[in-house]
C-alpha cells in the first residue's frame, strides 16, 4: 500500500506535470531568444565555368568575405572526385597552379577567388558541367578560434564571369583533353 494519501499523490502529479511544463516553455523560449549564428563567411558573385565532353576539371569562383576572418580550408562537391582550394601565381615567366593547404580571409576584407588567381578546383569531373546548370559546392572554413563550419552554396554554371567580364584573362581553366596542363596537375 502507498504511504502517501491520495490528496497528497494528486498534488505531487500536478506539481510534477507543471513543473515539466515550465521546463519544456523555458526550453523553448531559451531556443527562440538564442540569437541565430552569424555565418563565418559571406559569398558573392559565385560561379563554375561550363565545361566540355571529356574534359575532366573546372574552377569555381566567388568573392569570400569573412567579418571576422577566417582560413578556407576545403570544399566538396558531388559533381567531382577531388575538390581543392588552388593559386595560380607567376614564378618567373612560367604561370603555375597548386594546391594549398587554406586560404586566408583577412577580417573584413573580400577575398577575390578568380580565373588566373585564387580559385576551387574540381577535378576528376563525373560528368561535363553544362553552362546555365549548378552546381552544389560546400565550403569548408575555419574561424579565428579553430573551429571548422560549412558554407553550403548551389553556383551556378557560366561560361564567363557574372556581369560579361572575361573569365579566362588567357590563362585560365579552359583545360580539355587528353594531355592537358589539367591532366599534369595531380598530387
Amino acid at each position: 500500500m502507498n504511504p502517501l494519501s491520495r490528496p497528497t499523490r494528486r498534488i505531487l502529479a500536478r506539481a510534477a506535470l507543471a513543473l515539466a511544463a515550465s521546463a519544456s516553455l523555458s526550453v523553448a523560449i531559451a531556443q527562440t531568444a538564442a540569437p541565430a549564428a552569424a555565418p563565418v563567411a559571406q559569398v558573392e558573385g559565385a560561379w563554375v565555368r561550363a565545361t566540355v565532353q571529356g574534359q575532366k576539371g573546372t574552377g569555381a569562383f566567388m568573392k569570400i568575405t569573412a567579418p571576422q576572418g577566417a582560413q578556407l580550408v576545403g570544399a566538396q562537391s558531388p559533381v567531382a572526385g577531388v575538390t581543392e582550394v588552388h593559386e595560380m601565381k607567376m614564378e618567373g615567366d612560367v604561370m603555375k597552379m597548386r594546391a594549398i593547404p587554406a586560404l586566408e580571409l583577412p577580417a573584413g576584407k573580400p577575398v577575390e577567388l578568380k580565373p588566373g588567381g585564387y580559385h576551387v578546383m574540381l577535378l576528376d569531373l563525373k560528368a561535363p558541367l553544362a553552362k546555365d546548370s549548378t552546381v552544389p559546392l560546400t565550403l569548408r572554413l575555419r574561424d579565428a578560434k579553430g573551429a571548422e563550419s560549412t558554407l553550403a552554396l548551389q553556383v551556378p554554371v557560366l561560361t564567363a564571369a557574372p556581369g560579361g567580364a572575361a573569365a579566362g584573362h588567357g590563362h585560365g581553366h579552359g583545360h580539355s583533353g587528353a594531355g592537358s596542363q589539367m591532366d599534369k596537375h595531380r598530387h
